[in-house]
């Protein structure tokens, strides 16, 4: 009946509609929401202040990750990276051939699909997920490529502007060079007037860097507008429905990585051209406090446009008639799987009042050491004074070597939630209720990264991590989640053991072990020579994406330094 009731309304819609709209995605980089419109004032942002005016923004909008991969694999299947078994970050399992890119569902219908440029779906199915989703996907991608004028489009632009390479990483005079000196000089951020979170120590460092990241946003903005712009130039403003949101939240420390709303808490806006203002949750410049994830976008845009959402897809649509059938999400699930060379393993749920993080890697801090953002100088300084312990409780919180196996926060009261109540006897019911959650969570996604990653590996070799993850006899998850508080425990190998382990052919393994001997301070002759050989062996391997962070690792024992 509900069905019935779904495409009864999609009909009365789509021909109150009387065409079909074109959708809009840009989406940016490792960006929280540091715009104008969502009331920071250290932002110049006027392109999108303007957009926010004719938009719908939303206030709780979250991604399913806090890195972008996982995130992406989520967005282009609607369905969560830790069921479809892509959730360890540059992993190279397949997904089902079953499960497709949702714009392929829009090409069926008639659109013409185009993404520009970035895809980063983190599986091996990536090749069969582009050549289905998009008729182009490339750095000149547009829908000004369609032959046919009035044949509707779905485009995707995404901008790297304000991604972690351009705020943190790159070089101070490279960023002056390729993102500042595109801006005004009025116009670049003030470092004495950085808004510094209490995460963060008040240092010069800091606050310059925080500074180049207002100054990455502001490109973007200016990128965004002159996209905007386009669409108006082309006569198509009227005619499209346009989304800006990010990938994740901001790629500096404690942003990029983490499970709190500094690394999951994404601005999202909306714009409905007057012809399709009925398609709106509120009126333009108005705001909605609706939770949404990224695993309810796919649903969400092929509810808009009236077409089928396949069962498989997991997520809640918050738009079009099936949004109607649906009742609203309670709850948003997080999960931090291991980012290129660094292991972890949490999870989170959060509702409009409360965020729960559940650290099964409690003897790994937050800010673990890793090739890439330790390039940048912001992290560095993080090193230094957690070394000198001139940190408060909320810097070391997230500097310090080890982390609680639980956090709770309070995020009206705590929005940067740095005061963990988990331990609160005052809180101990609310404690339990999103411990429920959280199972409940991890057990309708199936969740698999309560399956040890190696064991991922040999349990698939007949069938996609996917279709494993609902097999209950070969994985029993409900016993995974109970034994999970045990099982991810350190391993304490000897040296010895680690050496062998790095003489296996599998690269999982010799990630694995050449970085718990990175983690260790020091290292017998024995153990460097087996890195210098496991550095020559795997150092420029290219058939296993894990090749690269052996290599790092290795490096970083032997002390080894070049650019990522």
């Amino acid at each position: 009946m509900l069905r019935v009731l779904y495409f009864l309304t999609a009909g009365i819609l789509l021909t109150h509609a009387q065409d079909r709209p074109n959708i809009l995605w840009i989406t940016v980089e490792d960006m929280s929401a540091h715009l104008g419109c969502y009331g920071d004032a250290y932002a110049h942002t006027p392109h999108l202040d303007r957009f926010a005016k004719e938009s719908v923004r939303y206030t709780q909008a979250y991604a399913t990750a806090p890195v972008c991969s996982p995130s992406r694999s989520c967005l282009i299947t609607g369905v969560y990276a830790q069921t479809l078994g892509t959730h360890q970050m540059r992993s190279a399992f397949a997904i089902p051939q079953t499960i497709r890119a949702w714009p392929a569902f829009l090409r069926a219908a008639g659109y013409h699909t185009t993404n520009r440029v970035k895809t980063d779906y983190n599986t091996s199915s990536e090749p069969r997920l582009i050549e289905e989703a998009w008729n182009e996907s490339s750095p000149q991608a547009h829908w000004r490529q369609r032959s046919q004028k009035a044949q509707p489009f779905f485009a995707v632009f995404n901008d790297m502007t304000t991604h972690q390479s351009r705020s943190m990483t790159w070089p101070y005079a490279q960023f002056q060079k390729e993102v500042q000196a595109l801006l005004p000089e009025e116009h670049h951020h003030d470092p004495d007037k950085a808004p510094v979170p209490p995460y963060y120590p008040d240092t010069p460092v800091i606050r310059k860097t925080i500074a180049r990241h207002y100054d990455c946003i502001s490109v973007m903005d200016a990128n965004t507008g002159a996209l905007l712009q386009a669409l108006e130039d082309d006569g198509l403003e009227e005619d499209t429905i346009v989304f800006f949101f990010s990938d994740h939240g901001r790629g500096l420390p404690r942003g990029k990585r983490v499970l709190h709303d500094s690394g999951m808490h994404v601005p999202l806006m909306i714009r409905f051209p007057s012809k399709y203002q009925h398609l709106a949750p509120a009126q333009p410049g108005e705001t909605v406090d609706r939770l949404v994830s990224f695993v309810d976008f796919p649903p969400t845009v092929l509810s808009l446009l009236g077409l089928t959402i396949p069962e498989y897809m997991q997520g809640i649509p918050f738009l079009g008639a099936a949004s109607a059938t649906q009742s609203p999400r309670q709850v948003v699930y997080g999960a931090r799987d291991r980012v290129d060379e660094v292991f972890d393993f949490s999870r989170s749920v959060r509702t409009k009042d409360f965020l729960y993080i559940r650290n099964y890697m409690p003897h790994y801090g937050w800010n673990q050491r890793s090739v890439y953002p330790d390039q940048g100088e912001i992290r560095q300084e993080f090193y230094g004074k957690a070394r000198l312990d001139s940190m408060n409780q909320a810097q070391r919180a997230f500097a310090g070597p080890t982390r609680p196996e639980e956090e709770l926060y309070a995020v009206v009261e705590d929005p940067h939630q740095i005061h963990n109540l988990a331990s609160n006897e005052t809180h101990a019911e609310t404690l339990a209720q999103m411990r429920t959650l959280l199972r409940e969570q991890a057990l309708a996604t199936r969740d698999l990264g309560f399956l040890d990653e190696l064991d991922q590996h040999h349990m698939t070799q007949d069938r996609t991590a996917y279709e494993l993850g609902r097999d209950p006899q070969h994985f029993p998850l409900a016993d995974a989640i109970t034994d999970a508080a045990t099982r991810f425990q350190p391993r304490e190998s000897s040296e010895d053991v680690l050496v062998q382990q790095l003489a296996s052919e599998h690269p999982f393994i010799v990630l694995r072990a050449v970085r718990e001997l990175e983690l260790r301070k020091r290292h017998s002759s024995k153990a460097r020579k087996a890195v210098e050989t496991t550095l020559a062996k795997w150092g420029d391997r290219k058939d296993t994406p894990l090749g690269l962070f052996i290599r790092f690792c290795c490096q970083s024992i032997l002390g080894i330094h070049e650019p990522y």
